[in-house]
């Protein structure tokens, strides 16, 4: 964007248009950056007296400064000094002092002391006394990104932008609307879209219209421009706050306003961080929901509405919608409160910040509200979706047959829930007749028998885990507790065995020991 006195549109007959650079100024372009590259090693008060020169020349002084705003971004500008100013200056005032400085010849001699404190020449002392200040500064690099033609885009751009920071309102209509959504979506501003006769329409609400938040909101707002004009066909009608006065301005793909060497929108992925932040700590979590991010518009009257995200139960088609509220307006409350009333046949969740105070409002319309401030915490969300989860359960439980007889002789709970579609919490008052249940884990009797008989006390660890290895049991505690057994440390070595515990679950016939070796040979 450009600086708001940098803006040029004309109200000639109440209108509100903007006097974007034709190809008439590509010469100016030319000139303003053979200004920048002419004066690379010189300090920026040359620089600064070579666009004075073109302002005077030009039509619009304004068109000059603007192009050479933009220009600027990409240069690079360093202090060049004999000494750090701040030391010289700090030399110079400490002689002075001394000195007494009334005349250019007390001048000379207080450089000349602050020279010698300094070890160097008086010249140099003075050569860097102000070479910090911003018009001494010397310009090092003007950059290589623009030719004349790219820098008239890109002003054409900046300029329409820097218009659209003081709109209230905003409604666009393109032929890609889904990315255009998407992008909104993903800078986190207020928007609804509604259906018309010519299609949808994106009703995005300005800058100007926020009680907080406006620079950072409206430097999101106007970035959502660059996503508008990538489309092939699109236009744009904005209620502007001109001063006080309201006024309408209209763009459309008929103006020279195109997408040059643009960042990509995606690098602001969410709003304000908060939902980048939920979701980053959601989805950490081993959970059996699938976090789902812009799900499918949900048709609320004669408007559509996306949520933020959505919540896809992992073990049968079941959705929850998730809308976190977040840059607001009185007005835009009502109309999501309004939206929400809409909302029919979905489970919806809607975290609200506290200072909206809407929260009892929305659970008056069935929807789950959860407050935040600052976060949203992942608990308030996990409880609230354990309501549904408990649910899903007792359905998937009540559905299975009353035992539960698999055909292998080890099997894991885990498993068997992929097998009949449901989740692991389904299955925790199964019947499992011929398996007995070890941890997560079901194995025949047989087969504990067959453990019993292979594994023997005194084993190293490593021996007895081969062994349940072989059939097919990574549950090496579990099991080996159920059998009777227990692990033992041998000496500072490290090393592990195999001993029993005082439950002899499975009696065996072989010897028992009954002292264990720790640290020391001692008997106990």
């Amino acid at each position: 964007m450009l600086t708001k006195e940098l803006l040029r549109v004309s109200r000639a007959g109440g209108g509100y248009r903007l006097e974007f650079a034709g190809r008439e100024h590509r010469p100016l372009a030319a000139k303003v950056l053979g200004a920048f590259r002419g004066n690379v090693g010189e300090p920026r008060s040359e620089l600064d007296a070579a666009l004075e020169a073109l302002e005077r020349d030009a039509e619009d002084f304004k068109l000059v400064r603007g192009l050479a705003k933009l220009a600027e971004r990409d240069c690079v500008f360093e202090t060049r000094s004999p000494v750090e100013p701040r030391r010289a200056r700090r030399a110079a005032f400490e002689a002075g002092e001394v000195v007494g400085v009334a005349s250019e010849a007390d001048r000379r001699e207080a450089l000349s002391r602050a020279g010698e404190a300094l070890g160097v020449e008086p010249e140099a002392v003075a050569d860097s006394l102000y070479a910090d200040l911003e018009k001494q500064q010397v310009l090092v690099s003007a950059g290589d990104r623009w030719d004349p033609d790219s820098l008239l885009d890109q002003y054409d751009l900046s300029l329409a932008q820097t218009a659209l920071f003081d709109a209230t309102e905003v409604r666009v209509r393109s032929d890609d609307p889904r990315r255009l959504v998407s992008a909104t979506k993903r800078l986190g501003l207020l928007y609804e879209l509604r259906r018309t006769d010519r299609g949808r329409e994106l009703v995005v609400t300005g800058p100007d219209a926020l009680f907080r938040a406006t620079r950072r909101y409206g430097t999101r707002f106007a970035r959502l421009l660059r996503s508008v004009v990538e489309a092939n066909e699109w236009e744009l009608v904005a209620t502007i706050d001109d001063r006080g006065t309201e006024r309408t301005l209209e763009l459309s793909d008929a103006d020279p306003v195109g997408p040059p060497d643009a960042e990509p929108v995606v690098e602001v992925s969410y709003d304000s961080g908060v939902e980048s932040d939920f979701a980053a700590r959601f989805s950490a979590l081993d959970l059996d929901w699938e976090l789902v991010r812009e799900p499918e518009p949900l048709e609320v009257g004669a408007s559509v509405m996306i949520p933020d995200f959505a919540f896809d139960y992992l073990h049968t088609d079941f959705r929850v919608f998730f809308e976190i509220m977040g840059f607001w307006t009185p007005e835009y409350v009502e109309k999501k409160l309004a939206q929400l009333e809409n909302v029919e046949d979905v489970e919806l969740l809607v975290a609200v910040d506290e200072s909206l105070g809407a929260g009892e409002a929305i659970e008056a319309r069935d929807h789950r509200a959860i407050p935040y401030s600052g976060r949203v915490r992942v608990k308030d969300v996990r409880d609230a979706l354990r309501r549904y989860e408990d649910e899903l359960v007792a359905a998937a439980a009540a559905s299975l047959p009353a035992e539960l007889v698999p055909e292998e002789d080890v099997v894991t709970i885990a498993e068997l829930a992929a097998r009949h579609g449901v989740s692991e919490a389904a299955l925790a008052d199964a019947d499992f007749p011929d398996h007995e249940q070890i941890g997560r884990t079901l194995v025949r009797p047989a087969v504990l028998d067959r453990l019993a008989d292979a594994i023997e006390p005194g084993q190293s660890l490593a021996e007895a885990e081969a062994v349940l290895g072989e059939a097919g049991i990574d549950e090496t505690s579990a099991v080996l507790s159920e059998l009777g057994y227990r692990v033992e440390w041998e000496g500072l070595s490290g090393g592990r065995s195999v001993g029993r515990t005082e439950r002899e679950s499975r009696p065996q016939s072989f010897f028992i020991p009954k002292c264990i070796v720790f640290i020391t040979s001692r008997s106990c």
